[in-house]
C-alpha cells in the first residue's frame, strides 16, 4: 500500500469517531496525527499537551506553534510525574509509568470535553525499536494509534508531515528529559532542570542532534556524528564546561561515541557509525570548524 492509500485509510478510520483528542507532544508523529484528525473531523478534533517537569519549555512552545500551523484547537493541562514514587525511582518501567500518567491525564481531559477517543502518535516502526515499555500503557488504556493502524512507518510519517507543510517534518526525535538520567538514579526536579538548561545551551549554539546525560552531577554530552568534530573545538569545550558547571553540573564530559538513543536505558540500541576522514574525503569539514567563537560566562 502506498503512502496516499495509507493516509486515506487513516482518514477514513478517524472519520468513524464522533471526535478525538490527540495526545500532542509537538513532535512529528503527534503533529501528523493532529493534522490527519483536523482534516478528518474539523472542529471535533482537539490536540492536548501535558505540561510537566519532564517536558522542556522549548517543546511546549513548539507544540503551541505547530497546532497553530495545523489550525487545531489546543488544550494544555498540567501534572507532575514526580508525584509518583514508581516513576521517580527510575527503574526499567519508568516509561510505562510516565506514559500511563500522561495518557491518563489525556483521558481525563477528553471526558471533560465529552470526547470518547484519545489518539497517540505511535507509528508502525515503534514496536520493533527495542525496549519500549510505554507502548504497553497505550494498549492498556486503549488509546487509538492511527499511524500504527494504517501501517505508517517513521519515514512515511515525515513524508506526510512534508505534504501537510509542517515545520517539524525533519525535527529529530526528542524523548522526555527523564530519559537523560541513567536507570536506577532517582529522577528529581534538580536533575531535570539542569539537563534542560544544558540542552538549551547546545540548541542555542546550533547543535541539532544531541543529548546531555546526567550521571549524578557528571554531564555526558552526546552529539550527532556530523557534529562531533565541532564539539571537539577547544573553544567550545571551555565554554560548555563553564556554562554547565554554572547550571549545577560538577564535571562535564564529551562522549566520543556520539549521540545514540537509549544509551542510559536497560537495553541500549545500536550505536550509529561515525564517518571517518576516508569516508568523508580528506579533511572532512574541518576547515573553519575551529574558527567559531563560543561565549563564556560574563561575556
Amino acid at each position: 500500500m502506498d503512502i496516499e492509500a495509507k493516509r486515506d485509510a487513516a482518514l477514513a478510520d478517524l472519520r468513524s469517531f464522533d471526535g478525538v483528542l490527540v495526545a500532542f507532544s509537538g513532535g512529528v508523529d503527534s503533529a501528523v496525527v493532529a493534522a490527519l484528525a483536523a482534516e478528518a473531523l474539523g472542529d471535533r478534533a482537539v490536540a492536548c499537551t501535558a505540561k510537566s517537569e519532564t517536558l522542556p519549555a522549548a517543546e511546549l512552545e513548539d507544540a503551541k506553534r505547530v497546532t497553530a500551523e495545523i489550525g487545531i484547537r489546543h488544550e494544555i493541562v498540567s501534572f507532575s510525574e514526580l508525584d509518583s514514587e514508581a516513576f521517580a525511582r527510575n527503574d526499567d518501567e519508568r516509561c510505562y509509568h510516565c506514559r500511563s500518567m500522561r495518557l491518563g491525564r489525556m483521558f481525563e481531559t477528553a471526558r471533560e470535553l465529552g470526547i470518547d477517543t484519545v489518539c497517540d502518535g505511535t507509528n508502525a516502526s515503534d514496536p520493533g525499536e527495542g525496549h519500549r515499555p510505554g507502548l504497553r500503557a497505550v494498549e492498556e488504556l486503549n488509546a487509538y494509534s492511527p499511524l500504527l493502524e494504517a501501517e505508517i512507518a517513521k519515514p512515511e510519517v515525515r513524508e506526510l508531515a512534508r505534504e501537510y507543510g509542517l515545520s517539524v517534518a525533519e525535527k529529530p526525535s526528542m524523548a522526555c528529559l527523564s530519559s537523560r538520567i541513567p536507570t536506577g538514579l532517582e529522577v528529581t526536579e534538580e536533575r531535570l532542570s539542569r539537563v534542560e538548561k544544558a540542552e538549551t545551551l547546545l540548541r542555542t549554539w546550533g547543535f541539532e542532534q544531541f543529548r546531555v546525560r546526567d550521571h549524578d552531577g557528571l554531564a555526558r554530552i552526546e552529539v550527532g556524528a556530523d557534529e562531533l568534530e565541532r564539539a571537539l573545538d577547544p573553544s567550545f569545550a571551555a565554554a560548555v564546561r563553564d556554562h554547565l558547571t554554572d547550571v549545577g553540573f560538577e564535571h562535564v564530559t564529551l562522549d566520543l561515541e556520539g549521540y545514540r538513543t537509549g544509551s542510559v536505558s536497560p537495553e541500549e540500541e545500536t550505536t550509529p557509525e561515525v564517518e571517518t576522514d576516508d569516508q568523508r574525503g580528506a579533511g572532512g569539514e574541518r576547515d573553519g570548524v575551529f574558527g567559531t567563537e563560543y561565549p563564556t560566562p560574563g561575556e
